[in-house]
């Protein structure tokens, strides 16, 4: 039975297992998702020498960027963002081999423009971990100007306490890709002045689980248009099925 599946710690709130076993349902195809629920990456190649059916996987946090050592390719787009989301598995005879890819980015630029439309508003990137690399090679791509927020003070970027009205207004798009909100601490989000957000701003929350999350809701308060992650998951979800059934 071909086997897929997911890489991540923890995963209680990953949406890949449900979502490809409907899909495997639909397109009436024998196969099974599983949950690589690892405390350690340095587990992965036992993992792997253990599952023989495995066709592909997903990287979710936090191993993005701690799985690329364990690979022997990498797409030229994942290399240069440094970051990967999706592992294809080619099997040769007895000789295995792991090819890196990230379909983050095509995920979230096709369900920004959906968001933003013709706009190219300035951006606010919370967070520096591996899902934000996609996120920034996305805005670079659509020539919109970003900057990175983070807790620790860093070149070129601003830390939280930084954040002043000022910078707040001069950039409209504002970014979550940390993992504050998400169940099961729906009560958490970033730590930015919400109040001088506007109905020229947008929040777009790589978060979708719960659906509006606690940075969203600030938001919507302020008058401020929101969106979740679910789409960009689903358009990067059918883009590593793509992959993984490549001939």
């Amino acid at each position: 039975m071909n086997t897929y599946g997911i890489l991540g710690y923890p995963l209680g709130h990953s949406f890949s297992k449900k979502y490809f076993e409907e899909k495997f349902d639909q397109l009436q195809v024998e196969a099974e998702f599983l949950n690589f629920e690892l405390p350690s990456i340095q587990e992965l190649p036992k993992t792997l020498k253990e599952k023989t059916e495995l066709k592909g996987f997903c990287v979710t946090i936090p191993y993005k960027e701690e799985v690329i050592p364990f690979l022997d390719e990498i797409d030229p787009l994942a290399e240069k963002l440094g970051a990967v989301n999706s592992v294809q598995i080619i099997k040769n005879g007895e000789h295995t081999r792991l090819k890196g890819f990230n379909t983050d980015i095509y995920g979230f630029q096709e369900s920004l423009k959906e968001f933003i439309g013709e706009k190219r508003p300035k951006a606010l990137i919370l967070g520096t971990g591996g899902a934000s690399k996609a996120i920034a090679g996305g805005l670079e791509d659509l020539g919109i100007e970003y900057r990175f927020v983070s807790r620790k003070a860093q070149p070129n970027q601003f830390t939280y306490d930084q954040l002043t009205k000022e910078i707040i207004q001069y950039f409209k798009l504002i970014i979550n890709c940390s993992p504050l909100g998400t169940f099961p601490k729906e009560d958490t989000c970033p730590c930015i002045p919400y109040k001088h957000l506007g109905e020229k701003h947008f929040l777009y929350d790589l978060v979708y689980n719960p659906a509006e999350t606690l940075f969203m809701k600030k938001g919507a308060e302020q008058g401020a248009k929101t969106h979740n992650g679910l789409k960009m998951l689903h358009l990067q979800a059918e883009k590593n099925w793509e992959i993984w059934n490549a001939k």
